[in-house]
């Protein structure tokens, strides 16, 4: 094992200290674990953050995400591999390096994806896992502002709100979709999905909340609660086939930490693969390739990375209300500022949709295999600046992709980027799902509540208009929106990675816990479900250390 133990790391850092349990990550997820494991006040729980504190004013303000886009000192700012079905492309894919990892940067979306979704986890094995297994831990993590009911909670760390900016074009936008055919549903995460509505967000009072705000803020006075940030971990040590112990770096100093119960990986769909092939886990090719001792040869961590694919739509706008016209003016600039500090309303609390819909492209579907986010202004590419005119966007989601990638270390140096390969529109099913989507989004664009608003068609514009144009269209200009999943997939079958109760199989002392696990994507944003896997997850590991 290449002295890979946790016994000769001990034996060279005289400063090795030993906890309950070791977090790896302090995203969506490890905050999570953060606040239940340490709640008895009796295991202590040391909690590992490559990136800093959430100190950054743009972190707390909504629509900061834009800000955060692309700034390296919170974000690890990856590149895909050259994508062959976008011509080629290299995709960037934002992650978060913060506490509170990319719920501190995301689009702060509240969406938990369909009842189904998770029936087809429990069906493939994966018990405990089914719609009526996961609900209460919704619940439990959330705090609705509009109050409990069967399908919502109240009073959990979790604030999920309504809308505190009354813009005429997202509500047109919903009135369009009905016109078209689209029923409008007060609320996307209940009784059903489908239809447009407004988007709920994880914001409290027009601030953004993320799980360290949420989950790690109100644990940090506990004295069994340690934080260590611009902490990045290294590798797992081992003692045969027992994780014992995490090597870190803190500036140029390496330290030891040592896990009396558990260590707990969650660095989410990239980093989380990417430590248990620098430590010895995943594909043993790949190990050997990189002169790393192999302390268990699993060739599916890293596979079976999934992503949501977005397309947009950008309208130039016959009034000046979007926020490109809020930018290009720098009276309505310090209007909107005042009007964020005195109320924390308008468009500083924009989230990235604020209204939407789930539709499906063929009525034989039983679900809705589109999702659309609708925002109030636009942009070339996104993270950089808003177009000089008055736009407005909207794009199309494919919800289950049935393509699959991997992400696979480049080198045994833990600071080296991996090799991100998600290889979208690999399948007919992608490419004909997301033609379809655009040719009912652009339906609902033309629809009589929003030709008021409505110049024209900027991008891509009347010249595409067949469906092989439209393809195309997706291959030069689809992205990503950041939803990378199933790269430690929960399952029963010789690829998974853990198991029901997330334990790495083969492996004793190891859990993963984040998006990394989902038996496949979700039907739509992945940060709720992150939070509820954490929830469930804290409850078994309790259960387990009894």
């Amino acid at each position: 094992m290449n002295g890979t133990t946790a016994s000769h790391a001990s034996g060279n850092n005289a400063s090795t200290l030993e906890y309950d349990y070791i977090i790896v990550g302090a995203g969506s997820a490890g905050c999570v674990l953060a606040n239940r494991l340490s709640a008895d006040g009796k295991s202590s729980v040391l909690l590992l953050e490559a990136g800093p504190k959430d100190t950054n004013l743009w972190i707390h303000v909504p629509l900061g995400y834009g800000k955060l886009f692309k700034d390296k000192t919170v974000n690890w700012m990856y590149q895909t591999e050259p994508e062959p079905g976008l011509d080629g492309r290299s995709v960037f894919q934002p992650r978060g390096k913060v506490l509170g990892g990319s719920s501190s940067i995301n689009g702060l979306l509240y969406v938990r994806g369909q009842h189904q979704d998770y029936d087809r986890w429990r069906q493939r094995g994966n018990a405990g896992w089914g719609y009526d297994d996961v609900l209460p831990y919704f619940k439990k993590a959330e705090n609705q502002q509009r109050g409990a009911d069967d399908f919502h909670g109240a009073g959990g760390p979790l604030p999920v709100s309504d809308s505190r900016h009354a813009d005429p074009l997202s509500g047109a936008f919903i009135t369009a979709a009905a016109e078209a055919g689209i029923p409008t549903n007060p609320d996307f995460n209940g009784v059903s999905q489908e239809g447009a509505g407004w988007f709920q967000t994880t914001t409290q009072r027009g601030r953004r909340a993320s799980a360290a705000f949420s989950y790690l803020r109100p644990a940090r006075g506990r004295s069994n609660l340690h934080i260590e940030t611009s902490a990045l971990a290294q590798r797992i040590l081992f003692e045969g086939r027992r994780a014992r112990a995490v090597e870190y770096r803190q500036g140029s100093t390496v330290k030891t930490a040592r896990a009396r119960r558990e260590i707990l990986v969650s660095s989410g769909a990239y980093n989380s693969p990417q430590l248990l092939q620098l430590s010895g886990v995943g594909p043993s090719d790949l190990l050997n390739k990189h002169g790393i001792g192999v302390v268990l040869d699993a060739p599916g961590v890293g596979s079976d990375l999934q992503d949501h694919m977005q397309v947009r739509i950008v309208m130039r706008c016959a009034k000046k209300i979007t926020l490109n016209d809020v930018v290009a003016s720098p009276v309505r600039q310090i209007m909107t500022g005042v009007q964020y500090a005195l109320s924390r309303t308008g468009p500083l609390t924009i989230a990235a949709g604020t209204s939407g819909a789930f539709f499906k492209t063929n009525p034989r579907l039983a679900t809705p295999d589109i999702q659309v986010h609708f925002l109030p202004f636009s942009t070339d590419k996104m993270g950089e600046k808003l177009h000089a005119f008055s736009g407005f966007t909207a794009s199309v989601c494919q919800l289950r992709p049935e393509s699959r990638g991997s992400l696979r270390i480049k080198s045994a140096d833990p600071t080296v980027p991996p090799e991100i390969r998600i290889n979208y529109l690999a399948t007919e099913t992608d490419r004909t799902t997301t033609v379809e989507g655009l040719k009912i989004l652009r339906n609902i664009l033309r629809a009589p509540a929003l030709k008021p608003y409505v110049v024209d068609e900027y991008d891509p514009g009347p010249k595409v208009a067949t469906d092989e144009e439209l393809l195309a269209y997706c291959r030069q200009r689809g992205s990503t929106i950041y939803h990378p999943t199933s790269t430690c997939r929960m399952g029963n079958d010789p690829l998974a990675v853990v198991d029901q109760r997330l334990r790495v199989r083969g492996i004793e002392g190891l859990r993963v816990v984040d998006c990394s696990v989902m038996p496949d994507l979700v039907s739509g944003n992945t940060n709720a479900p992150v939070i509820m896997i954490a929830e469930k997850a804290s409850d078994m590991i309790l259960e387990d250390a009894r």
